[in-house]
């Protein structure tokens, strides 16, 4: 749970209301600062103060008012008024209070570009504690939006922005809230390790109420990691922190994401009760909002269990509990007609009876066909859901299957236009490697391992491929091709290359080490050349993406006449990379079909800048 104003991610929530935690508050001071904001109100509107102190009184109006429509009156007020006297400090609070009561609106859009509004009144220089607890907002913000990246990065920016700073609090939050994060991204390994980071933090400064968050946030982590026993230690101690403090919101919360992860987990036992736990905390404390969110949580998982009606029953039970919260004063409006068409109907009862009879067949009639009609609807909708569900698995794993065989701007040409122009690129690096006596063992081997080692060697090759961004071409028997510098040209192509040559060569000698299978490793030869290629798609049913020149040529001769846990490279390549790896010149050798061409031995890494 986050120590800020912000949705959790939809594989916890997955219909639950959101709940709020102010940054640096609890619920718990909402009537407090009520109070102080109606009573600076009532000042302010009198005019009964000192003008030098209106900036300060407006900001605190700002900051306190628990109403977001009221506190953005305010803080447009205090914006104006703190740019008509250029002062930098209140502009910078009026930017960061319009976002706080923004993103308690759920504008999260809005929101940031309030707080990247604030970010530029801030003097990094002095004010360490202000723009890390901005950027720990501003990373609250994107974790509303599912902006992983931009999570993960502001989140860590804070971090390091507040960890030299002697107020440990700051720093604890922004590493909970990160955890968290990190949760919900499905890392519960990671989060806990955060976790255990800011717990002590918190413990040791006897902040109740975050410690509280810290284990019960190590429970969901728990959770995710199918260590039940710890995950129910920590959140029953969450839970009973949280009740000697009577802060019951965030327990029915707790309970709730744990309904839910057992639900992912077909453990509907333990999903149901966490549910009606909740439901049962939120009836004792007449919590409407969170039995309405409780009743809404039991309907879906009696809709996934296959329980229809019960499904039904519940939902129904959520709508009416949603309707009491949001419309009191129509409900006992209502009510007031309700009685005074029953005086009415004292006085016409005798002439009425007839008429009320046929009513009442008829309303049961009525209540009978809009009950079939909507158990037909939620059948239909729950067969819609299923089906485009499937349709949508299909879809990705198509998707998916396209980009491993093509680059993704390929795929997106094929798809968009059903063909894929050739291209001409005027510097790409091209590697090949070739399994020494390869041939011989393949004649004294069977042939299943065989191709399971090749398999497992490979699939190491195409990881190497991933790291370094490079274009993996095709396999050739027991040679492997690979281009960089594609299908997006970059300058430092050959450098890649031969960075990924060297870890080619480590993982060949890693798997030769630990190799179980007798006879069955191999050393291996690697040969890269430098110049212009053509790239395209090659066919019109089973595509294949390939590439074609001189370049690509001279690379299969300089593999050819490379030796055994060596990476050769031609004249070309190292033209490129001589300041940055340590080569051997190896003179002119005669090539085939070639005449005689330099070639150089990478022997090691000399530059600073390459690992």
């Amino acid at each position: 749970m986050r120590f800020c104003r912000t949705k959790k991610n939809a594989h916890f929530v997955k219909g639950i209301y959101v709940f709020v935690i102010l940054l640096f508050t609890l619920a718990a001071c909402f009537g407090q600062n009520r109070n102080v904001s109606d009573s600076l109100i009532q000042l302010y509107e009198s005019g009964n103060y000192d003008p030098a102190q209106q900036l300060e009184l407006l900001d605190k109006i700002a900051q306190n008012n628990p109403d977001p429509d009221e506190s953005l009156k305010y803080t447009d007020q205090l914006l104006k008024e703190a740019i008509a006297v250029d002062s930098s400090r209140y502009v910078y609070r009026g930017y960061r209070h319009q976002g706080n009561a923004r993103e308690q609106k759920g504008d999260l859009s809005m929101a940031l570009e309030s707080y990247l509004k604030a970010r530029e009144f801030i003097d990094e220089s002095t004010e360490k504690r202000r723009l890390g607890n901005l950027y720990t907002a501003i990373a609250a913000v994107y974790s509303g939006m599912g902006n992983k990246p931009n999570v993960i990065q502001y989140y860590s920016n804070a971090i390091k922005i507040l960890e030299g700073l002697e107020d440990k609090i700051p720093y604890a939050i922004a590493v909970e809230n990160l955890g968290d994060s990190y949760l919900e991204f499905g890392q519960p390994d990671s989060a806990l390790v955060l976790f255990n980071k800011s717990g002590p933090i918190f413990k040791a400064q006897k902040r109740k109420p975050y410690l509280a968050y810290n284990l019960g946030n190590k429970g969901l982590a728990f959770a995710q990691k199918g260590q039940e026993n710890q995950a129910e230690e920590n959140i029953s101690e969450a839970i009973t922190i949280l009740e000697e403090l009577g802060d019951y919101r965030p327990i029915t919360v707790y309970l709730t994401y744990m309904s839910d992860i057992y639900a992912d987990r077909n453990d509907w036992d333990a999903a149901f009760t966490y549910s009606l736990r909740s439901l049962n905390l939120a009836k004792q404390y007449g919590m409407k909002a969170e039995m309405g969110s409780a009743y809404l949580k039991l309907s879906e998982l009696y809709e996934r269990t296959g329980y229809a009606s019960a499904a039904l029953k519940y939902y129904r039970n959520y709508i009416a509990f949603r309707d009491s919260v949001k419309n009191i004063t129509t409900v006992q409006q209502m009510g007031d007609m309700q009685i005074a068409q029953k005086q009415i109907e004292l006085d016409l009862a005798n002439q009425q009876k007839r008429t009320q009879k046929i009513i009442t067949i008829a309303s049961a009639t009525a209540l009978f066909l809009i009950f079939l009609l909507a158990i037909g609807l939620y059948r239909r909708n729950l067969y819609v859901r299923k089906t485009n569900a499937i349709i949508e698995k299909e879809k990705d794993r198509s998707e998916s299957l396209l980009l491993n065989i093509l680059p993704e701007e390929t795929a997106r040409e094929l798809k968009e236009s059903g063909t894929v122009k050739a291209n001409k690129f005027e510097s790409v690096t091209v590697l090949f490697t070739d399994f020494k006596a390869f041939t011989a063992f393949s004649e004294q081997v069977n042939p299943e391992e065989l191709v399971k080692r090749l398999g497992y060697y490979f699939a190491g090759f195409d990881d190497i491929m991933e790291k370094y961004n490079l274009e993996k071409i095709k396999t050739i028997g027991d040679s492997y091709m690979c281009a960089g510098g594609i299908p997006f040209p970059t300058k430092d192509h050959a450098v890649k290359m031969v960075q990924a040559g060297f870890e080619i060569l480590q993982f060949v000698e890693d798997a030769k080490l630990g190799n179980t299978d007798e006879g069955l490793s191999f050393d291996v030869r690697i040969g890269i050349n430098t110049g212009p290629i053509v790239a395209g798609v090659v066919g019109s049913k089973k595509f294949s993406y390939d590439i074609w020149g001189d370049t690509v040529n001279v690379a299969s001769r300089m593999e050819s006449m490379s030796e055994a846990g060596k990476i050769n490279i031609s004249e070309h390549t190292f033209e490129l990379i001589k300041n940055e790896f340590n080569c051997e010149y190896r003179g002119e050798i005669a090539v085939k079909n070639r005449g005689n061409m330099k070639m150089y031995f990478v022997n090691s890494i000399i530059s600073n800048n390459l690992t």
